[in-house]
């Protein structure tokens, strides 16, 4: 019951950076003197197209739930039900990726001053990644799901990949004025690299995102296997 709170905090602390963050947004987009700059709808649509943004409201809808499930119907239970055991492994390897690839190659990008919101940019890339790695090892009644699941765990990044290559080239960036729109510098092909570059840091995601939806499952697998072991020593 004590593990309900501290998924109740993450889910509240990670809302509230991700309220912090796109209130920054809309606030430059008003103070812009720009037609492409100031056009809302676009602004909004580009701050929730970041997968750091998803994975994080994701993040914390899986915590919100997680917790009223422990205070609810998670006190009767042996273990946690297979569709929210995989909303977690989902949640968990999304959250994980994000504060790997940020603090890799993203953490040092300039952007132009008061486009981020400095807390809650270190919330959603650090703090609730940790907040996920934290649940995956000490959560209580943590179910096993089989390996095959990886490849649901996969489904959504693919998806989002061609979502944001096509969206892309459809955008006026509000910030430059360019004819295209990529949330992140290694996913534009108009860069150094080109498409090719483009296409070496995917596959390089995609296998991250594979290795690290595998460790997310065997850390499920291991800890059950655990508490069964306990209950049958009892």
């Amino acid at each position: 019951m004590g593990y309900a709170f501290f998924r109740a905090a993450g889910a509240l602390l990670g809302l509230a950076a991700i309220i912090a963050q796109m209130a920054r947004s809309v606030q430059n987009a008003l103070a812009s003197s720009t037609d492409y700059g100031s056009h809302l709808p676009t602004v909004i649509a580009n701050f929730l197209s970041f997968f750091t943004i998803q994975s994080n409201v994701l993040a914390v809808v899986t915590l919100a739930i997680g917790a009223v499930w422990a205070w609810t119907k998670g006190r009767d239970e042996d273990t946690e039900p297979r569709w929210f055991a995989i909303l977690l492994a989902c949640t968990t390897t999304y959250m994980l990726v994000t504060g790997v690839v940020y603090n890799t190659l993203l953490r040092n990008v300039e952007l132009p001053q008061g486009v981020t919101v400095p807390w809650s940019n270190e919330v959603l890339h650090v703090v609730i990644p940790l907040v996920l790695l934290v649940d995956l090892f000490f959560a209580p009644k943590r179910r096993a799901l089989p390996w095959r699941a990886v490849w649901i765990i996969v489904a959504y990044p693919i998806v989002w990949v061609l979502y944001t290559l096509v969206r892309a080239n459809l955008i006026i960036a509000p910030a430059t004025g360019n004819a295209w729109w990529y949330p992140y510098p290694f996913l534009d092909p108009n860069g150094p690299g080109g498409f090719g570059s483009v296409v070496v840091y995917v596959i390089a995601i995609a296998v991250g995102i594979i290795v690290f939806g595998f460790f997310v499952i065997w850390a499920g697998r291991w800890r059950h296997e655990r508490v069964k072991a306990e209950f049958a020593t009892m």
